[in-house]
């Protein structure tokens, strides 16, 4: 792979946006990868029981990548469309279903669609140093990549429309102050601090913790009826885990469980 580095480690998958030079931007070629790659963490039998999502040098994601479908004042108009429906939709998507927790760590600026990946991930840890920003309103655009949806539930109407229209720049601490992102760091300590949260999660009875995901997710479009509905349904499912066995056994027996994520 070209575009981004991945490993898979004592049970976390480990992708890396890895086009520095560029600031992490999207091509194509690079959505490909890293469809590969989540592919893998979603095959059943990959052991995978947390991703983690973070980026080479000194950004974490500037977005699409402009100069890969630039246009000339006299081409035919491109069909932007086309490329979300292809590559941006599919992967928030994925992102957001991924049957285990996802966390990123923000290592730099997260622009555009960068901004957008970041917030459809379930945990998000920032560099002190980092920054997150729209982008779009420059140069005619709407936010996509989810942007419209995520981010008036995470900040409101209000500051959602002027961050759109505005091209405001939120820091790291201003993100969490916001409730953005779930915790701002040093900047020499987040990717340790990233790794050691995954590797955590990946011991944790990760079954659950994925329903827990579900639950959490369609909250925003259910009803009060309706999301009670499914906690019903979700805790059965839960309360049939060989985690949630062991879980109650080893507080009877007073000691550490060994959850299997199933």
């Amino acid at each position: 792979m070209e575009s981004i580095l991945f490993e898979i480690t004592d049970g976390v998958a480990t992708l890396t946006l890895n086009r520095p030079d560029r600031l992490n931007s999207f091509t194509a070629a690079m959505h490909q990868e890293v469809r590969e790659a989540l592919a893998e963490v979603g095959r059943e039998g990959s052991g995978v029981r947390c991703l983690l999502l973070t980026g080479a040098g000194r950004g974490f994601c500037a977005g699409q990548d402009l100069s890969d479908r630039a246009v000339s004042p006299d081409a035919e108009m491109p069909d932007l469309g086309a490329s979300i429906e292809t590559n941006y939709n599919p992967l928030v998507r994925t992102l957001r279903s991924l049957p285990m927790p996802v966390v990123c760590a923000v290592n730099g600026v997260a622009a555009g669609a960068g901004a957008n990946l970041a917030f459809a991930c379930d945990i998000v840890l920032a560099a002190r140093s980092a920054s997150f920003i729209q982008a779009f309103c420059k140069i005619g655009l709407i936010p996509d990549s989810g942007g419209t949806w995520t981010l008036p539930r995470l900040v409101g109407h209000a500051r959602a429309m002027g961050l759109a229209m505005l091209d405001d720049k939120v820091t790291a601490e201003q993100a969490e102050a916001w409730g953005m992102i779930w915790k701002a760091v040093d900047d020499d300590k987040l990717a340790d601090e990233a790794k050691a949260l995954a590797r955590h999660l990946a011991t944790q009875p990760t079954k659950g913790l994925a329903l827990i995901k579900q639950a959490l997710n369609a909250s925003s479009t259910n009803g009060l009826d309706e999301q009670l509905d499914l906690e019903r349904d979700l805790q059965r499912e839960a309360g049939r885990t060989r985690d949630y066995r062991e879980g109650v056994s080893a507080f009877v027996a007073k000691r550490a469980p060994q959850f299997e994520g199933r």
